[in-house]
């Protein structure tokens, strides 16, 4: 007899990829495997380039970019809602589109840092990463590297976990939050 678990939780997919290349590989292959982009996120550090100006703007709904990495960017901008560009102590400049962004936001306009995070690594907190895994990610985005966060039901982590799979690309960590009683 098989059993069928019903799935309360939520879950978080963070998948760290060395350069925007395969960071935008994933990206696609989550978009073709019909994940639904509102619930991803992607961050990165934007800022390798001494000799190139690097720039962002808003133009109505949409952020332009350009620089070393500004095509890159500018194509995932346009299949997120929400980009921004914050320069945060202890990281640097960052550069995030999708959900990310107002989880960020949201720890910066109400002070909600947890414990000793900063506000990137609140908000990965609100996105149900755990506070022991926000460490690990901050010092992939120093060192140059991007995430790509997946997150809503712990089915939809693992879709994006089977997408990203069967595209043969890095398999993502999961975490899972149960939510409390009532």
């Amino acid at each position: 007899m098989t059993q069928v678990a019903t799935d309360t939780g939520t879950g978080t997919a963070v998948a760290v990829y060395p350069d925007h290349g395969e960071a935008d590989t994933a990206v696609k292959a989550l978009q073709h495997g019909g994940f639904d982009m509102r619930k991803l996120s992607i961050v990165g550090a934007d800022y390798h380039s001494e000799e190139d100006v690097v720039g962002y703007y808003n133009t109505g709904d949409r952020m332009k970019s350009w620089g070393t990495n500004g095509a890159f960017w500018g194509g995932i901008w346009g299949l997120f809602f929400g980009a921004a560009f914050f320069i945060i102590p202890g990281i640097g400049p960052l550069v995030a589109a999708g959900p990310i962004v107002v989880a960020i936001v949201s720890a910066l306009e109400g002070a909600v840092l947890v414990g000793a995070l900063g506000a990137f690594g609140a908000g990965l907190v609100g996105l149900g990463v755990p506070k022991n895994s926000v460490v690990q990610y901050e010092t992939a985005v120093k060192a140059g590297k991007f995430l790509v966060i997946a997150h809503g039901s712990r089915a939809e982590a693992n879709k994006a976990k089977d997408i990203l799979a069967n595209a043969g690309l890095e398999l993502p960590d999961m975490h899972s939050a149960v939510p409390s009683p009532s």
